[in-house]
C-alpha cells in the first residue's frame, strides 16, 4: 500500500526544531525556578538539567553558560529589533516601527509574564547577570545600529545614538507600570521635538 504521508526526511526537520524548541524552554523555565527559589548563584548546571530530565550535554547544546539560562529570548530579541528596522511595512517610518516593536515586545509581552517582576530583581540582585545582560545589550545595540545605518544611510555614530534611546527606552518601560504611555511620550518627543513631543505626551 502506498503510503500518504510525506516521507520522513520532509517532516523530521520539523519536529527537531519544535522538539529543540520545546527543550529549550523547559531548561530556560526549570532555571528561573530555581534561580528565584534558591538564587543564582546556589544553583549548579546539575540542578538545572535535573529538572528539565536531560543531561548537562544536552543543555550545553542550547545555553553557552549558566547566564544565558536567564536571557533565552537574547536571539529572539535582536532579531526581532533588527526585522522592526528591515521588514517593517512601505513608508513606515523606522521610527515608528520601533516604537511599535517596543510596545509589543517590552511592554504588552514583558509585562504580561507574572514572573517579570521577580526577574528583574533578580538580576538586578545578581551581579554576574547584571554584566551579561549589559553585554547582551551592547550586541543588540550595535546590531540595530548597523541596520539602522544600511536601511536609512544616516552615519553610524547617529544610529548608535538612536540604538541606544531605543534600548534604554525598552528597558525602563518594562519595569513601570505605565510603561505603555512612557513609551509614546519618549518616542513622541524623538519624531516631534520637545516641544510638540512633551506636549503630546501629557495630552
Amino acid at each position: 500500500m502506498t503510503s500518504t504521508q510525506p516521507p520522513d526526511d520532509a517532516v523530521a526537520p520539523g519536529r527537531r526544531a519544535r522538539k529543540k524548541a520545546a527543550t529549550r524552554q523547559a531548561l530556560a523555565d526549570a532555571a528561573l525556578e530555581l534561580f528565584f527559589e534558591r538564587g543564582f548563584d546556589a544553583v549548579g548546571v546539575k540542578d538545572v538539567a535535573d529538572a528539565a530530565d536531560v543531561s548537562v550535554a544536552t543543555l550545553f547544546k542550547h545555553f553557552p553558560n549558566k547566564e544565558s539560562l536567564v536571557f533565552d529570548d537574547d536571539l529572539s530579541e535582536e532579531e526581532g529589533l533588527v526585522a522592526a528596522v528591515r521588514d517593517r511595512p512601505p513608508g513606515a517610518h523606522v521610527v515608528a516601527s520601533l516604537r511599535d516593536h517596543v510596545l509589543r515586545r517590552r511592554v504588552a509581552d514583558v509585562q504580561a509574564d507574572p514572573r517579570f517582576p521577580a526577574f528583574v530583581q533578580l538580576v538586578r540582585d545578581t551581579p554576574a547577570l547584571g554584566a551579561h545582560a549589559e553585554q547582551m545589550w551592547l550586541r543588540h545595540e550595535g546590531a540595530l545600529a548597523r541596520a539602522l545605518a544600511e536601511e536609512t544611510g544616516a552615519p553610524v555614530g547617529s544610529c548608535a545614538a538612536l540604538a541606544r534611546f531605543v534600548l534604554d527606552t525598552a528597558a525602563s518601560a518594562g519595569v513601570r507600570a505605565d510603561g505603555h504611555v512612557y513609551v509614546l511620550g519618549a518616542f513622541a518627543i524623538l519624531e516631534r521635538g520637545w516641544g510638540e513631543g512633551s506636549a503630546a505626551a501629557r495630552a
